[in-house]
């Protein structure tokens, strides 16, 4: 089971993001994890994005990885505590992107992935898994 802990602005967006990331982390592969996710102000997207990243003004998303890329590359164990992925940051008023598919990205971010430096693999799994999100591919 994955279960996604929500936080700040527009609640009656969180249950939606929600389950476009429960169904994302289907898709993957990941059957059992706890993540956060958040909807923050301009202003909180742009203290933390100088704060962590060093760069001023707000982004769209951010994530902070914990366990999620140990489990992309390897199995976690059955017994014990659920992993938990980490925490998606989203700025509706710097998104350019639906936060449905910034969701997504964040998630890719938790596992690891880095469109920065990946070659391209990143953004086409964010591609493949929105195209299948918008054809229906089991999206509840």
């Amino acid at each position: 089971m994955i279960q996604v802990e929500v936080a700040g602005l527009e609640r009656a967006r969180h249950q939606e993001l929600a389950r476009r990331l429960r169904w994302a982390c289907a898709r993957l592969g990941v059957g059992r994890a706890t993540m956060g996710l958040r909807l923050v102000s301009s202003d909180e997207m742009a203290a933390l994005n100088l704060r962590y990243r060093g760069r001023p003004g707000a982004t769209d998303v951010l994530s902070f990885p914990i366990d999620g890329p140990e489990l992309r590359h390897q199995a976690w164990p059955d017994d014990g505590p659920s992993p938990e992925l980490g925490d998606v940051i989203l700025c509706p008023a710097a998104a350019e992107e639906p936060l449905r598919t910034l969701a997504v990205h964040g998630l890719l971010h938790l596992l690891g992935y880095d469109h920065e430096t990946d070659g391209g693999e990143m953004l086409a799994l964010q591609d493949q898994l929105v195209a299948a999100a918008a054809d229906g591919g089991g999206q509840p």
